[in-house]
């Protein structure tokens, strides 16, 4: 199982159109269902937004990529962007009935 976390700061004129975009991202993933793919977003209330991706597949490869709506959030990230994206591979440490246990 991987685990990324990605965070970043939204320009304060930028942010809701980002938040639309990312909701887009969830209206597809709803619709497709894809097996192996956990994924949450989190909006902070100075406009950071915070993406945390667990795949289960063999290869750590996550389907979310390949969504149109991905690809259209992704269209002009760094535009949106007051602090570019982080990307880091995370570890839980702890736990309490936040996310499944495998």
């Amino acid at each position: 199982m991987r685990r990324t976390l990605i965070r970043y700061k939204a320009k304060p004129e930028m942010a809701e159109k980002n938040a639309a975009l990312v909701a887009a991202v969830f209206a597809e993933l709803k619709a497709a269902s894809p097996d192996g793919v956990r994924y949450l977003t989190l909006r902070l209330e100075d406009d950071t937004f915070i993406h945390m991706v667990e795949t289960a597949t063999e290869d750590g490869s996550s389907p979310i990529p390949k969504l149109a709506a991905f690809q259209a959030f992704q269209d002009g990230i760094r535009d949106r962007c007051a602090e570019p994206p982080l990307v880091r591979s995370a570890v839980i440490v702890g736990n309490y009935r936040m996310l499944d246990e495998p």
